[in-house]
């Protein structure tokens, strides 16, 4: 008898039910849970109500991320809030024996970030945070997503998850990219397809020989962005540059071990005849550098693009004072965010250095550059980037989610322009009335070198 073919998503699901409930969920074990200060304060509250204790502390890892400031991380916190929140996650930490990295700590950063430079994160594995940009980890070939906090309280609790098992969506990149185009143009250019909805109810994987291309940095980019189509997640097959990429890093398996974790991780891949629900092909030729014009990540434009006229759209383009038929390609940008899970990793920076070296930014722009961990910061400084940085007039600051999301003293003014390398360009995200413009690093850079939404190419 023929066995029968199966999806990457499949096997690792497949591997990880412990129960089926009849007409009802899948209770699916949970490899690794990372938990930061402001989603987790709640569910251990939970556990303490009901006089629970966490049940495998040693698969959960702890790091303060979103509501940390990025100066000065070595005295006390300003911020009232966050000084408490970043307190309660120690405290609990402490009381549940889990291991946190916390502010200076030489393993501090972005949870999303820490998690792969690190080896904590492995190919096969199940992988559940707090915070919806889990999809992240997907990129080393694991089914990763974000929980809510009364289900960050499940897991804490018994290391499994009740969850109905999405439908699969295979999308396949080919070709090769124009100069001047990343990974970041790549899923921007697939959400503006595909609709900021396009991908409710799915996990998808994505396939092809663009994305085999990639390097493990760009398909962390990728993977964090496919919940801005509405995925449950995204995740990429582990080959030869994932084995490479996680080969002596802190806490990947070592010697004999490493080699037999090979042996493991090349059995996970989708098998021939595996069928998806649903399956979307796209050309990498067809790309060009990518820019957001409204307050979804759907609504993105080639830079050389005008702004479409969609019904649905008239809100968002009042919202953020642009018009059908504009061109955003030369419009004054005081603001620019290189930084957030999604884009503030080593490779991001070097991106930004060869764009940006022997050039400063325009007098009038703002540049934020925030790198995801210490680890990156170390390397920033290490590999010269950071002379280049501040010769440019940027703002280098300490790691954390910053402007990303706005919750700490890192605030685009109301009305303002923020050209941003996050994943979000909803109203308010970056500060109240905030206007943000999603684009790669190098789309970025370039635009804080002249001082207006600049196609990269024509620095190149």
């Amino acid at each position: 008898m023929k066995k029968m073919a199966l999806t990457l998503f499949d096997k690792i699901w497949n591997a990880h039910v412990v129960e089926s409930i009849p007409g009802g969920p899948d209770v699916l074990y949970i490899d690794r849970h990372f938990i930061h200060e402001v989603t987790s304060p709640q569910a251990f509250t939970g556990l303490e109500r009901r006089g629970l204790s966490v049940f495998r502390p040693e698969k959960v890892i702890a790091t303060p991320d979103h509501n940390v400031p990025t100066i000065d991380q070595h005295k006390e916190i300003k911020d009232k809030l966050s000084r408490i929140q970043v307190a309660r996650l120690r405290e609990n930490c402490s009381k549940h024996r889990i291991t946190m990295y916390d502010l200076n700590h030489p393993f501090h950063g972005i949870v999303h970030i820490i998690g792969p430079e690190l080896g904590i994160t492995q190919p096969g594995q199940t992988i559940v945070c707090g915070d919806s940009h889990t999809a992240t980890h997907g990129a080393f070939g694991t089914i990763a997503f974000g929980i809510g906090t009364s289900e960050v309280e499940m897991v804490l609790a018994t290391q499994c998850m009740l969850q109905y098992k999405p439908k699969k969506m295979h999308i396949v990149v080919n070709g090769t990219m124009q100069p001047g185009v990343v990974s970041k143009d790549i899923i921007l250019h697939i959400i503006s397809r595909l609709t900021a909805g396009g991908g409710n109810g799915y996990f998808i994987e994505f396939a092809g020989n663009t994305i085999e291309q990639l390097s493990m940095e760009a398909r962390m980019t990728v993977c964090n962005m496919s919940i801005e189509m509405g995925a449950r997640g995204g995740l990429i097959g582990p080959d030869e540059i994932t084995c490479s990429y996680l080969k002596g890093k802190t806490f990947a398996p070592k010697g004999d071990d490493y080699k037999k974790s090979i042996e493991t991780w090349n059995l996970l891949y989708s098998d021939q005849d595996a069928v998806f629900d649903m399956e979307y092909t796209f050309r990498a030729e067809e790309i060009e550098p990518m820019i957001t014009y409204g307050t979804n990540p759907g609504m993105g434009i080639g830079i050389s693009g005008t702004i479409p006229s969609n019904p649905g759209e008239e809100k968002s383009l009042q919202y953020m004072g642009l018009t059908p038929g504009e061109k955003l390609m030369g419009k004054k940008i005081n603001y620019i965010f290189i930084g957030s899970c999604t884009n503030a990793r080593i490779e991001d920076f070097r991106q930004v250095a060869g764009v940006v070296r022997g050039r400063k930014k325009a007098s009038h722009v703002r540049v934020f550059l925030v790198p995801g961990s210490k680890q990156v910061e170390n390397q920033i400084a290490e590999e010269g980037l950071l002379e280049v940085f501040e010769k440019a007039g940027f703002e280098v600051r300490q790691p954390g989610c910053s402007a990303c999301l706005g919750m700490n003293e890192d605030k685009v003014p109301p009305e303002e322009y923020c050209l941003s390398t996050s994943n979000r360009n909803f109203e308010g995200r970056q500060g109240p009335g905030a206007r943000t413009l999603l684009s790669s690093p190098m789309t970025a850079a370039a635009s804080a070198i002249t001082g207006e939404i600049t196609d990269v190419r024509n620095l190149l």
